[in-house]
């Protein structure tokens, strides 16, 4: 009898970190707001997005942070990891067809696998 699998295992790869920021977006993006709060989501939608531009210049200016992955989301937002393999800060952003690029989520330890496709999983 084949072990249980673990319930949380880190993922590996920069395919890997594609697909989990693909998987977190995916959720936050699509999410009905209720009514209620959409003023309180709005307030916080202009903290943490942006326009393209300004946002990868601050990642890359404050952060040195450069683009590390990308793939598509299933609501057409493309998503991207960046960040600074020196200092290991990362960070993931979902940006719409309109130029609005948001953060997703940020943190540090990042670092770069070069695992082959299929192993790490």
């Amino acid at each position: 009898m084949r072990a249980p699998l673990p319930l949380c295992r880190p993922l590996s790869g920069r395919p890997a970190l594609a697909l989990a920021a693909a998987l977190v977006v995916w959720p936050v993006l699509a999410l009905p707001v209720p009514a209620g709060a959409q003023t309180q989501v709005q307030s916080q939608a202009q903290r943490q997005c942006g326009p393209r531009e300004g946002i990868l210049s601050q990642l890359r200016d404050r952060y040195g942070e450069s683009r590390q992955a990308m793939g598509l989301a299933a609501n057409n937002a493309v998503v991207e990891v960046f960040a600074n393999t020196q200092t290991g800060t990362w960070t993931v952003t979902g940006t719409f067809a309109n130029g609005l690029t948001c953060l997703i989520a940020s943190g540090g330890s990042f670092e770069t696998l070069d695992e082959p496709s299929g192993q790490g999983l």
